[in-house]
This record gives C-alpha cells, structure tokens and sequence, in this order.
C-alpha cells in the first residue's frame, strides 16, 4: 500500500474504482509530466449528492460532495499511475463548479471539501491553484464537480 494510501486509511477513506466516461471523452490524458483529469461529479457508492446548492443542498453537504469528487480524483490518479499514488509529485491545480442557486455565494467554501482532502492525502504536494466557479447546471444534477491537473513521475 502507498503512503498515501496509508494516509487515506487513517482517515477511513477507500478509494473506488474510477468512475466510466459517461460521454465521449477519457478519464484522464497523460502530456508530459502532467496528468489532466477529467471532471468527477459528486456520485458515491450510495448515488452521491444531486441537487442545488443553497436550495436543495445545504453547504456542509456540498462540502461532503466536493469531498466526494476530491475521492474520485484520487481514483483516477491511481489509475493514471499504475496503482501508486505516492507516484503524484504534486496537485498542480484543481477546477471546482457548483451548481449553485441564486443566492449562494459560498462557493470557495464547498470546494474546500476537495481542496483539504488533496492536502490531507499528499501534505504540502496537495496544496494547488484552484478556480471555485458557480454554475447554472452540471451533468445528471449532481451538485458539485471538480477537475484536477496533476504532476507525475
């Protein structure tokens, strides 16, 4: 097991398979060093989180379901590096959207559910550029999405 796999143990994170595409594009594209990988929605094991933040979605669980996608990234990492994450050198940066109501505004705050999962899982190498960005609609309704670049050896 990979210390970062240890780290997510002890914070009973188990990483799932990575999520299939659901439209025409790949999970994730290696160029170089870096991995690019593709926008993982809030969907876990018990269907995940859906809805509008700031109506549907209070925000302690948008933070839960940019956790969520934070965990999806992490799957698709794994994948991206054979099965070792501790092949990550660095989060170089992470792209969060909410899909959020009129009124919501704390949008950085929901995608410090990801943001803080990236730290906990790498130290200092999870600590990323980010965009925190509200939209109208995400795909399936699911309420929270997040990207990630990530560097590799």
């Amino acid at each position: 097991m990979s210390q970062v796999e240890e780290r997510l143990a002890a914070l009973g994170i188990t990483l799932p398979q990575p999520n299939p595409p659901v439209a025409n594009y790949v999970p994730f594209v290696r160029a170089g060093n870096l991995v690019h990988i593709s926008g993982q929605v809030s969907l876990d094991a018990g269907g995940g989180v859906r809805g509008i933040v700031g109506e549907d979605v209070d925000l302690e669980a948008a933070k839960g379901a940019a956790r969520i996608c934070g965990i999806n990234l992490l799957a698709q990492m794994r994948a991206a590096c054979d099965g070792d994450l501790d092949r990550v050198v660095r989060v170089v940066k992470l792209g969060g959207f909410v899909q959020s109501g009129p009124e919501f505004f704390d949008i950085p705050q929901v995608v410090n559910g990801a943001s803080d999962l990236m730290v906990a899982a790498f130290g200092d190498a999870g600590k990323h550029a980010r965009s925190a960005v509200g939209v109208y609609r995400l795909p399936l309704n699911f309420a929270v999405e997040v990207d990630a670049v990530v560097e590799v050896r």
